[in-house]
């Protein structure tokens, strides 16, 4: 089955020195661009990341300081990646929750505008758990009936995650799915705006998740003290608090949002002030 596109959409992975979306930093890049064709493209990176890359890390993908101590930093190719990626929407496994989060930080820290408007974002692994609930090696085996050859190796695991979402397709074309309200559906289709829908864990606000929606499509956080309360209204009440989250360990795509949630609500004081 070809996916059916209107536009390209590029599957990535990523290899990184850690977890945290904040502090780590990307060592190695593969992104498998899908034309509406059917034509594919493969851009495939090792990044110094400029920093250590811990042991227990490297057991992990394999690549080690001394692999990639010679070679170009994000920075040096975020504009080549900003180029290869124009247009795409994006895909990933486990992709929301941490490989869209920290690639769009390093294109920050790049000074690169990595424009997210309008595009579409699909996790193969969350509908994956959502309708199987496995790792992706055992998605690899159970959609596709092979053995994942190099996993945790960038390249091989993309290629992974496009014929898993392939299979996917094709299994689940007519499959209900029943959510927690009881409400039934048939959600995954060979639509990429049905699959960014489907997708979705929270209806997230920001990247990571520290901030989401209400149904009147308020902002509220989704963390500490303030958790369930709007966001607009408590930097209104307590300043302090917007102060501390720009000065504290929150991702850069985070406090661009709540910088402009602060800035609304100070011009919207202006208006009615006036």
């Amino acid at each position: 089955m070809e996916l059916n596109l209107t536009r390209p959409l590029a599957f990535f992975d990523l290899e990184t020195t850690g977890l945290n979306i904040t502090n780590d930093r990307i060592v190695e890049i593969s992104i498998l661009k899908v034309m509406p064709d059917g034509t594919q493209k493969v851009l495939t990176r090792l990044v110094n990341p400029t920093i250590p890359i811990p042991h227990e890390v490297t057991e992990i993908h394999g690549i080690k300081d001394e692999d990639v101590k010679d070679k170009p930093t994000f920075k040096d190719m975020a504009s080549e990646f900003n180029h290869f990626l124009h247009n795409c929407d994006l895909s990933g496994y486990n992709a929301l929750k941490f490989d869209i989060p920290l690639l769009v930080e390093e294109f920050f820290r790049a000074e690169v505008n990595f424009d997210l408007k309008h595009r579409r974002f699909i996790d193969v692994q969350n509908i994956f758990h959502k309708m199987e609930q496995r790792t992706l090696k055992a998605a690899y085996k159970f959609y596709c009936g092979k053995d994942l050859v190099g996993a945790h190796g960038a390249e091989a695991d993309t290629k992974a995650t496009y014929e898993i979402l392939v299979a996917q397709l094709e299994k689940y074309q007519n499959a209900e799915f029943e959510d927690k309200d009881g409400s039934i559906s048939v959600p995954v289709k060979n639509d990429v705006h049905a699959l960014h829908e489907f997708s979705k864990q929270k209806n997230n606000a920001d990247l990571v998740g520290h901030l989401i929606f209400d149904e009147q499509n308020k902002e509220l956080f989704n963390f500490g003290k303030h958790k369930g309360k709007s966001v607009e209204e408590i930097f209104k009440q307590e300043p302090s608090y917007y102060d501390w989250m720009m000065k504290s360990d929150f991702p850069l795509s985070t406090k661009n949002v709540i910088t402009a949630i602060k800035l609304r609500g100070f011009n919207q004081g202006s208006l009615n002030f006036g």
